[in-house]
C-alpha cells in the first residue's frame, strides 16, 4: 500500500482538551471543512458521551458523505449500540472500539486479567461487526503493553473482524526507535495482520506524537491518527499538518502519499482555532504566523535569489494566502468578496451581507484592512449567530482618579433588553461584574489574554478568555479595535458557550 490514511479525530479527541468544548453547529462546520481537506476519516464523536454528542455525530453522518465517518466506544455492548445508532445515516460507517491492554492499566484502572480483557474486546468487537462491516479497534495504552500480549489481543480482534487495529500511545511515553519497532514486531507476530490496516495514535506528552507516528509509517503503518493544529487531551496529538506536510515534503524518504489536499491546510487550521479558542503559536511548524517569515539577513537574500534556499515549502501548498490587494472604506461588495474567496471563505447571502456591514464600520476606523483583520472579523461574525445573550451596548469610566465603572446592555432569551452596572478595580472587572448580574451564571474566570491581530495604533485587539463552571473549562473570544469592547465579547462568548452546553444536556 503506497498511500497513509488520514483519520482525523479533531472532533473527538482534539475536543478533549480544557476548554475546547464545540455545539452541534460547530462540529459540522469543522467536519465540512475536514471533508474540503480530503482526510479519509473522521471520527466524529463518543455517541455515548451525551445527547449533544449523539446528535452531533447523527448530523455529521448524515451530512458529510466522502470520508468514512467514525464512532468511538468503549468495549461495553451499550457504547457500540449507541455508536451502531449514531452511524445509521453514514454512507460509510466505522465502529472504534477501544479497552486498555496494558498490565497499568488492567490492574490499576480496570482489575480485570488478561484473559477477561483478550474475551471482551473479541466479543465486543464481534458486536459492533453487526452494526458495520468497518470495524476499528484500539488496545489502549499499547506503547507501555507487554509485547506478546499485545500480538494476541490483536490477532483475536482481526479474527472477529477488525479491519484496522490501532496501536496508541496513549499517554506520550513512546520514544520513535522503540515505537518503530513496536510496529516492526506487530507486522512479524500477529499471524492475520495482513487482513487488517495498522494504524498508530500518538499523544505529545514528550513532543514525539509526529516523530512515533512518522517512524510508524516507516516500519509499516498505513494509518495515522491526528488532529488540526495538535489539540488534544493534556499536550494534544500528532499534528495533522506536520505529518503531511512531512510525507509530502520527504516523498524520496517516505515514498508514500496521502489523499489530502494541502491548499486547504491553512484555511482549516484557523478555523479549528477560531471555534476552540485555541490560538496557534506564532512558531507553530506548516500553519504558525511565523512559519514563512525569514528575519535573518542571510535568509532573506537567500529567498530573494532563490526561495528553496530556505524555504522547503512553498506557502501556496498549504494554502497561505498572498495578495497585493488593499481594501479599505472605498472597497465595494466584489472586492471585498473576491478576498474573502482568496482567503477560502465561503459564506452564504445572509453571513456576507452581515461581514461586509461589519467590514465597512472596521473601514471607518482603520485605514487599510489587512488578511489578518478579515480572518478576525469573519469569526467575529460566526461567533454572534448562536448567541444566547447579545452585547448590546456598554460603557466604560475609568482612570489613576476614578472607580471603575461600567453599564451593559444585553439582548437576552426571545429578545428582551437587559441593562445593569456595576463597580470594579479595572474596566474590565466592572463589565465582567455587570455582566454576571444579568446573566446569573456561577464561574471563575481562569486564564485572560490580549493580542493585536495586526501592527499599528489602530489594530484590532483579540481577547482570550477560559471560564470554569461546575468543573468544565469554557473558552471565549472577541476582537474589537477597543480591547475593553473586546474583553466584552470574550466574555460573552465563553458564557453563550457554557449556557449552550447546558441547554443541550437537558
Amino acid at each position: 500500500m503506497d498511500r497513509v490514511i488520514i483519520f482525523d479525530t479533531t472532533l473527538r479527541d482534539g475536543e478533549q482538551a480544557a476548554g475546547g468544548t464545540l455545539n452541534v453547529k460547530e462540529k459540522l462546520d469543522i467536519a465540512r471543512a475536514l471533508e474540503r481537506l480530503r482526510v479519509d476519516v473522521i471520527e466524529a464523536g463518543m455517541p455515548i458521551n451525551s445527547q449533544a454528542e449523539f446528535e452531533a455525530v447523527c448530523q455529521i453522518a448524515r451530512e458529510v458523505r466522502t470520508p468514512i465517518i467514525c464512532a468511538l466506544a468503549r468495549a461495553v455492548a451499550g457504547d457500540i449500540d449507541r455508536a451502531g445508532e449514531a452511524l445509521k445515516g453514514a454512507a460509510r460507517p466505522r465502529i472504534h472500539v477501544f479497552i486498555s491492554s496494558s498490565d497499568i492499566h488492567l490492574a490499576h484502572q480496570l482489575r480485570k486479567s488478561r484473559l477477561e480483557i483478550l474475551e471482551i474486546a473479541r466479543s465486543m468487537v464481534a458486536r459492533a461487526k453487526k452494526y458495520v462491516d468497518d470495524v476499528e479497534f484500539s488496545p489502549m495504552d499499547a506503547s507501555r503493553s507487554e509485547p506478546d500480549y499485545l500480538y494476541h489481543i490483536l490477532e483475536a480482534v482481526i479474527d472477529a473482524g477488525a479491519t484496522t487495529v490501532n496501536i496508541p500511545d496513549t499517554v506520550g511515553y513512546a520514544i520513535p526507535a522503540e515505537f518503530g519497532k513496536l510496529i516492526e514486531g506487530i507486522l512479524k507476530n500477529v499471524p492475520n495482520i495482513s487482513r487488517a490496516v495498522i494504524s498508530v495514535h500518538c499523544h505529545n506528552d514528550l513532543g514525539l506524537a509526529v516523530a512515533n507516528s512518522l517512524e510508524a509509517v516507516r516500519h509499516g503503518a498505513r494509518q495515522v491518527e491526528c488532529t488540526i493544529n495538535g489539540i488534544g487531551e493534556r499536550a494534544g496529538n500528532a499534528s495533522l499538518e506536520e505529518v503531511i506536510m512531512a510525507i509530502k515534503t520527504r516523498h524520496d524518504l517516505f515514498d508514500l502519499t496521502t489523499n489530502v489536499d494541502t491548499t486547504q491546510i491553512y484555511r482549516t487550521s484557523r478555523l479549528v482555532s477560531e471555534l476552540t479558542g485555541f490560538p496557534v503559536q506564532p512558531n507553530k511548524a506548516i500553519v504558525g504566523a511565523n512559519a514563512f517569515v525569514h528575519q535573518s539577513g542571510i535568509h532573506q537574500d537567500g529567498v530573494i535569489k532563490m526561495p528553496i534556499t530556505y524555504e522547503i515549502i512553498d506557502p501556496k501548498t498549504v494554502g497561505v494566502p498572498s495578495s497585493s490587494l488593499v481594501l479599505g472604506k472605498l472597497s465595494g461588495r466584489h472586492a471585498f468578496k473576491e478576498r474573502l474567496a482568496e482567503l477560502g471563505y465561503g459564506l452564504s447571502e445572509d453571513d456576507f451581507e452581515r461581514a461586509f456591514g461589519a467590514f465597512k464600520l472596521l473601514a471607518e476606523k482603520k485605514k487599510e484592512i489587512t488578511d489578518k483583520d478579515i480572518e478576525s472579523l469573519v469569526a467575529e461574525e460566526r461567533r454572534t449567530i448562536s448567541e444566547i445573550y447579545h452585547l448590546d451596548r456598554i460603557q466604560v469610566t475609568c482612570g489613576d482618579r476614578g472607580i471603575p465603572t461600567a453599564a451593559v446592555r444585553l439582548t437576552g432569551p426571545d429578545g428582551k433588553i437587559l441593562a445593569d452596572a456595576a463597580l470594579g478595580t479595572g474596566p474590565v472587572d466592572a463589565v465582567y461584574k455587570a455582566i454576571n448580574r444579568l446573566v446569573g451564571v456561577t464561574n471563575k474566570l481562569t486564564e485572560f489574554s490580549v493580542k493585536s491581530v495586526t501592527e499599528g495604533i489602530d489594530a484590532i485587539g483579540e481577547v482570550l478568555i477560559r471560564i470554569e463552571s461546575d468543573g468544565v473549562t469554557y473558552t471565549g473570544r472577541g476582537a474589537d479595535t477597543d480591547v475593553i469592547v473586546a474583553s466584552a465579547k470574550a466574555y460573552m462568548n465563553a458564557l453563550n458557550r457554557l449556557l449552550s452546553v447546558r441547554k443541550a444536556s437537558g
